[in-house]
């Protein structure tokens, strides 16, 4: 499932757009713009499974080049296509889920079949990939297991890829480790997988109550944080920082559910990672005061979570 963390993000992106580019003219349903960028997660999810598929069926490929060419040697009769068919893998691209979401896709339009190729002529040369083909059986952890190290060891960490999937889908940077997470937990159990399900009924309904209270509520979250702005000039302050803190004031006044140090927590890393050096203790100082203030006030009400709430 797409993580909170995630969630509070592509709110905090979206309202940055709406609220300093040009293209905010162009969004005039702000929730369902919403909802496309989460399905812009969903679809690198596919893609990166389409993307190990193509891989691993190139085996059968090298194997027919090899096989056609003027001379050929032993080792060029001996491919071995062990790897196309995998189980595990199979068991993953013929789930109907997967199945409907790659052809309403149609990755085959975009992907990089050089970069399918060498990535293939890399792994078959690893000693983990050669101690799998020599083996007969096909062993339900070594099937996982070689697919987990191609993912792993030999996709992710290659530069090429890295710039490939960059080009296609400019949210790798933000959801790119948590989707290749999510295909590890896929290889792992294949059979429980809750692809349908990457963000949920209960994660949608979060998203677009955070999404429609900060625009809802600017005025009255802006009048919260403006006092704590004394000691500085309005005008230097990050348009970035002005939108973490009226969303951290949004929890900790209309999210019942979400205790006040998860919410300070959660924004003083976004903070940190997404705006200035000195953002994250700046929104820690002003959050934290803010709560100290309305706190003080009984403005503050929380609930113990239940799933559901």
């Amino acid at each position: 499932m797409i993580s909170r963390r995630n969630i509070r993000v592509k709110v905090m992106q979206l309202l940055y757009v709406i609220e300093s580019s040009k293209e905010s003219e162009n969004i005039k349903n702000p929730v369902q713009q919403l909802e496309n960028n989460f399905k812009k997660t969903s679809d690198l999810f596919v893609y990166i499974i389409y993307f190990l598929g193509e891989v691993a069926k190139y085996a059968e490929q090298d194997a027919r080049i090899k096989a056609n060419k003027h001379i050929t040697t032993i080792d060029d009769l001996n491919v071995s296509t062990k790897i196309a068919g995998n189980n595990v893998l199979w068991q993953i691209l013929e789930l109907p889920a997967i199945q409907l979401a790659i052809k309403s896709l149609n990755p085959a339009t975009f992907i990089d079949s050089e970069l399918v190729r060498k990535l293939y002529l890399q792994i078959v040369n690893t000693p983990e990939y050669k101690t799998y083909v020599a083996e007969q059986s096909r062993d339900i952890r070594n099937e996982k297991s070689i697919l987990l190290f191609i993912l792993n060891e030999c996709i992710l960490p290659n530069e090429d890829f890295e710039t490939h999937v960059e080009d296609v889908f400019p949210n790798w940077q933000d959801d790119g480790e948590m989707i290749m997470q999510f295909v590890a937990e896929m290889i792992q159990k294949p059979a429980a997988s809750h692809f349908p399900e990457l963000l949920g009924e209960e994660k949608w309904k979060f998203a677009k109550d955070l999404l429609l209270t900060a625009i809802d509520k600017k005025e009255v979250t802006f009048n919260i944080i403006k006092p704590k702005l004394n000691n500085w000039d309005m005008d230097r302050i990050a348009l970035l920082d002005m939108i973490i803190m009226r969303l951290g004031v949004c929890e900790f006044l209309f999210f019942e559910t979400i205790p006040v140090k998860v919410t300070i927590n959660e924004y003083i890393d976004i903070a940190k990672e997404y705006s200035t050096p000195q953002s994250g203790q700046f929104v820690n100082g002003i959050l934290d005061a803010i709560h100290k203030d309305l706190a003080n006030e009984g403005k503050i009400e929380k609930v113990a979570y239940k799933p559901g709430n």
